[in-house]
Order: structure tokens, then sequence, then C-alpha cells
């Protein structure tokens, strides 16, 4: 089986490139090293040579540099950074858009399959803040309505996945479509707008400070948190019956089993690191930040049998060994 990763040398891409080299797949990686940290994901890949072909997606002329026929392509190529859309909106749809337009019709040519890495941020705003405010233990689905304002990230994961559809049914091309969640795990290197958690527990390792950002400072927003060989431990699955299963969505995250505020994800990083920090308050909230997500797996587990191995702590563990381990190097890239 090949496999052509883009986005190869992000935090999920080179995770997941990895993961099924190890299963003997034929894996290329396709990313143009845009971030400090894929720079030294690239040399992880060549550990176990894999290779990587350093060109940008949002141009379609670069795609004759693929010395590869894909069975399989997926996309994990993105701008990770929500708020980056209010700063730089035609950066966020060249990236997330454009590149995966490209990618379809590399796709297409080469008649591959495709499984598409969407995004939790399709939903709109106003449904988060309606499912904070009920007071209960809410998850969303593959049914839960994507109309309203999502951010321009989130529209460009959504024009993605509509994107799909419609190359689906002009041109054959059998997909699958994850939706996915806050992701986490060793190798990811945590920055105020993405990678919260390992941004959090690398703070507490090394006694730094940290801002309860928006809704009033209190630290009260909610997340599940998906670690990352779960995901791979899927996508590996859905590989494998993609004969059988296709043109498909799905939603993936921690779910119910996984999930905090920020207030209990401080504790339990201070249970962890032994540490406790200084954190401030920041009340001002971005237009962009939502207080208020938790996937279901319901349709994943029916169909896969596939439900998450990791709840928090177990994920805290593992990516807190991972960090003590390799604290020199990481000291230069978070």
């Amino acid at each position: 089986m090949k496999v052509l990763v883009a986005g190869g040398c992000g935090f999920i891409g080179s995770n997941l490139s990895i993961f099924l080299k190890k299963k003997n797949y034929k894996i290329v990686s396709v990313d143009n090293l845009s971030k400090k940290y894929c720079f030294l994901n690239e040399q992880r890949l060549k550990k176990y040579k894999i290779k990587n072909y350093r060109i940008n997606l949002c141009q379609k002329k670069n795609f004759t540099k693929i010395n590869f026929n894909p069975d399989i392509i997926i996309d994990c190529a993105a701008e990770p950074a929500v708020e980056i859309s209010s700063k730089n909106p035609e950066k966020v749809i060249q990236n997330n858009l454009i590149s995966t337009l490209n990618l379809l019709n590399f796709c297409r040519e080469k008649k591959s399959k495709f499984i598409f890495l969407s995004s939790s941020r399709i939903y709109p705003i106003k449904q988060s803040y309606k499912f904070f405010k009920s007071n209960k233990l809410k998850t969303y689905s593959e049914i839960t309505s994507t109309e309203g304002v999502k951010t321009i990230y989130g529209f460009t994961k959504y024009s993605s996945e509509l994107l799909i559809n419609e190359y689906s049914y002009a041109y054959g091309i059998k997909f699958l479509i994850n939706r996915v969640g806050l992701t986490t795990g060793p190798w990811q290197f945590g920055k105020v707008e993405q990678g919260l958690v390992s941004l959090w527990l690398w703070k507490h390792y090394n006694k730094k400070k940290l801002n309860y950002i928006g809704f009033g400072g209190s630290g009260k927003q909610i997340r599940d948190v998906l670690y990352i060989d779960d995901l791979c431990d899927l996508i590996f699955l859905q590989i494998k019956r993609f004969d059988k299963i296709f043109n498909q969505l799905f939603c993936v995250g921690g779910s119910k089993k996984s999930y905090f505020d920020l207030k209990s994800l401080t504790h339990s990083c201070e249970k962890i690191t032994k540490n406790q920090i200084l954190i401030k308050k920041i009340k001002k909230t971005s237009k962009y930040d939502i207080p208020y997500y938790i996937s279901s797996n319901l349709k994943l587990k029916k169909i896969y049998k596939w439900t998450t191995k990791h709840n928090l702590d177990e994920i805290l563990q593992k990516t807190f060994k991972w960090m003590k381990q390799h604290k020199k190097t990481l000291e230069r890239y978070f």
C-alpha cells in the first residue's frame, strides 16, 4: 500500500507517517516546512526512510515534482492556528482550501483514494455557546447543524468537505472525512493559538507563566482531547477497510471519555509535574474562540468498533514522559 501524507512534517502528519511506515506501508510526505518544528519532524521521517517533498501545495505546478503514485492520499496539510484567520484570511484560504483543491486534482490524476482531516471548527460559534449555556454534557456529531458563522478557518475546512463531495460525485473519487477535534501527544510543540494541552503541560514542567484567556478569565471553557496514537489507530483501520467503507463523514475526538476545562487541566498538570505556576486572567474573549466542544464517536464505534484508548491523565503522563526524555531538544521549539 502506497500512501502520500500531505502535511507530513506537521504534528499529526509526522506521527501518522511513522505509524503507517511501521505497518509496512510505503510512505511519502509532502510538506513545505513552513514551521520551525517541521524541520525536526523531517529529520524524524528520514530515520524511517520516509522521503519528504518540500513543495508548496498551493501551487499546482509543484505537483509535477512528486515522483510517486499513491493508492491513498491523506490530507493533513493546513494552517493549524484558528486565530490567524482574522489576521491573514488569504493565507488560511490558500493553505486550507486551495491546497485541498490541488490534492484532489492530483488524486483524480493518480486514481487514488482520499482521506481528509477536517476540523471540529466547522461548527458555528453560536452552537458552542448554546451547548455551554445548557449546563448539560452535550456532544457534537455528524448530524449537528453546520449553519452559521464558523471563522474563516472553519469556513475553509467546511468548504473543503463540500469540494470533496463534489469531486467524488463528478469523478468517482472514494473518500473519508474525519472532523478531528483537539489532538495532542508527543512531538506536539504547543502554542497559545494551537496545541493547548502540550503547551499547558510544558509551561507547568518549566515553571513558566500562563493565562486563562477569554470568557472572563475563569478557565471554565471546555474541550475534549484525543491522543495522537488513537487517531493513528483509526486511520489505519479506515485504510484497511476502505474498499468496504467509503464516502463517509465522521466526528473524531476524545468524547466524554477525555474532556476537561482549563481549571481541571491545570490541576492535572500540577499533579503530574509537581509544580504550581502563576496563571493570570485575561477577561477579553476573541471573536473566534469558543467556550465548549466535546465530540461524539458513536458512529465510529458502530461502524469500526473503534473507541479512544486514552483518557486525559494517560495522555498527560505519556506526553510528560516524552518531554522529560527530550527536554534539551524541545527547548528550541516550544
